[in-house]
């Protein structure tokens, strides 16, 4: 597996409130990436998810290094719950982070298995032979919109209550996550990002740029690129893994 993320505070917003990680495996046998974009009041986003993003990594490490390799679904499931009781008990421990949440999107890959988990609406993307499909459904008031008929899919990336998120990471002691398990297979990519690229640029585009560079770096910082110019009102994170 190889890996490459990067993230920009954008060219609007103060504070970077994203947070990626990528972890591997000490025998290189299971890998982990995970990225969430955390909202709430001053630096409160930013605490929610690096608090989010290091409790996934930390839970997905400790279970690999477990005698017994766990399956991947589970250990996709039980740290996203973690990860999740890690940020709710942060906000209610300190007054300054009080209501503070996140999105989380983590894909966790075993030699026997692929599993990806969210929780808002942060993406996850696969090409596998040359074709893009999202993983991912986007716990947003826009997407039950769309699905509804209310809008139509077009309308979502410009709706005014686009931000507007059904899901999040730590406002509750429990949450529910979606998880699926994927067929990835040699060659293949998967691409997390937050609603700081996927506003801005079309799953074509992403395509596009996933299947003319080769090199993961320079895909991502030509997604990044694509996301500055065109004015980056919001974070905007990426993360890439080749498996």
């Amino acid at each position: 597996m190889t890996f490459f993320g990067t993230t920009d505070k954008g060219k609007v917003r103060a504070v970077n409130q994203d947070a990626f990680r990528v972890y591997e495996s000490p025998d290189t046998l299971a890998g982990v990436i995970v990225l969430c974009d955390g909202m709430g009041g001053e630096r409160a986003g930013e605490v929610a998810s690096a608090v989010a993003a290091d409790a996934f990594v930390d839970y997905a490490a400790q279970r690999f290094a477990e005698p017994e390799p766990p399956l991947a679904v589970d250990v996709a499931r039980e740290a996203a719950a973690w990860a999740n009781l890690q940020v709710y008990d942060r906000s209610r421990r300190d007054e300054a982070c009080l209501g503070m949440g996140t999105t989380l999107v983590a894909a966790v890959i075993t030699s026997d298995d692929a599993v990806v988990v969210n929780v808002g609406d942060s993406r996850c993307y696969w090409l596998a032979e040359g074709q893009l499909q999202q993983v991912t459904r986007d716990h947003s008031l826009v997407q039950e919109m769309v699905e509804q008929g209310v809008i139509a899919a077009e309308e979502a990336r410009s709706h005014p209550r686009k931000n507007l998120i059904t899901r999040a990471v730590g406002l509750e002691r429990r949450i529910r996550s979606d998880v699926f398990r994927i067929d990835l297979r040699a060659g293949d990519t998967l691409l997390l990002c937050s609603d700081g690229l996927s506003n801005l640029v079309s799953d074509r585009e992403i395509a596009g740029v996933l299947l003319c560079e080769t090199e993961l770096s320079h895909a991502g910082e030509r997604l990044l690129t694509m996301a500055l110019e065109r004015g980056a009102p919001d974070n905007v994170t990426i993360v890439l893994l080749r498996h």
